[in-house]
């Protein structure tokens, strides 16, 4: 039997090699980052230089906390500013929602201002849809609004946004689970809690996932070309939700009759690791809250699956799946 082929990247992407070396050294530095003696201030030099090496890697001069994820990145970033309104995205992931169930959602009149904080994600976990948040900056500075991108699905993969606060997730891009980071342009954005991270997080430092995240950032190669990845998105665009601009690793592909539920299953049997949508509502028969937003019909929505691609993907695997798909339509 031909090996499974996962193509579910944007939920989780496998361990890169660089970064199970590099945790490997972290758990022999097991000593407190926080500790004063000998062996803590030797963690405490690693940990000092994976921070600064993801930085340089994610092309950031700012703040870096680092995190369990990017779901306590999110929740520092929506209750800790230093703002009295908070406004979200109506696309954004489940996890925002979570962190602000009280927020506003953005519409077409909405009016932040300096005493707000805005949150619009970098790439959509479900479509691949890039938000032109860059382009929103320069507004938004203006009017002393902080903006906030959820950068879970790009970070590592494209350039960093132009924004106050991003959140990123080493899982996302080939690094171990358990280990994230909020970009802070300036702490003073910022409430302290103590604690940890310069008092801006409880709880001890996870020494080899920073080292484990790093490692995978810097190993940046994928066993695709952006010429391959191309050629398969070329191949599945009459399939392909189109919605703005979209990456080149993350697409929903709709049937024309197979409900979503049956192409999970008829593809899981036939070796491909997908998925209906992000990782928290997949396993839900209900419409997606994110295709809702996009203005998907219902009638679309409820036959389409997520594919998502990652560092590992080879092209046979692309092919494979493209053949597969191609029989099923």
């Amino acid at each position: 039997m031909a090996e499974r082929v996962y193509l579910d990247h944007a939920a989780t992407s496998p361990l890169r090699p660089e970064a199970r070396a590099a945790m490997e050294e972290g758990f022999r530095l097991w000593a407190n980052p926080s500790s004063p003696h000998a062996e803590g201030r030797k963690a405490r030099a690693a940990l000092e230089d994976a921070r600064e090496r993801i930085k340089r890697a994610l092309g950031w001069e700012g703040e870096l906390i680092f995190t369990s994820g990017a779901s306590e990145a999110l929740w520092i970033a929506l209750n800790r500013a230093k703002v009295e309104r908070r406004i979200v995205s109506a696309v954004e992931h489940d996890a925002v929602f979570r962190a602000a169930p009280d927020a506003e959602v953005f519409a077409d009149d909405t009016a932040p201002g300096a005493d707000t904080i805005l949150a619009v994600q970098h790439v959509n976990s479900e479509t691949g849809t890039v938000n032109p948040v860059s382009g929103m900056a320069p507004t938004l500075r203006e009017t002393g609004t902080c903006l906030l991108s959820d950068c879970a699905q790009s970070a590592g993969k494209l350039a960093l946004p132009d924004a106050d606060m991003m959140v990123v997730s080493a899982h996302k891009f080939g690094g171990p689970i358990g280990i994230g980071a909020l970009l802070v342009r300036d702490f003073n954005l910022l409430d302290p809690v103590g604690g940890h991270e310069r008092g801006y997080r409880q709880g001890t430092e996870n020494l080899p996932g920073a080292l484990g995240m790093a490692a995978a950032l810097e190993a940046g190669d994928w066993a695709t070309s952006s010429d391959q990845r191309a050629a398969f998105a070329k191949g599945v665009a009459a399939q392909r939700l189109a919605i703005g601009e979209q990456v080149d690793y993350i697409f929903a592909l709709t049937h024309p009759d197979m409900s979503a539920q049956a192409l999970l299953i008829r593809l899981d049997a036939m070796g491909f690791a997908v998925s209906a949508g992000s990782a928290c509502s997949s396993g839900t028969l209900k419409k997606s809250r994110v295709l809702d937003a996009f203005g998907v019909p219902d009638d679309v929505a409820a036959r389409t699956i997520r594919v998502s691609i990652g560092w590992s993907t080879t092209p046979e695997e692309l092919e494979r799946f493209a053949e597969a798909w191609a029989s099923l339509t």
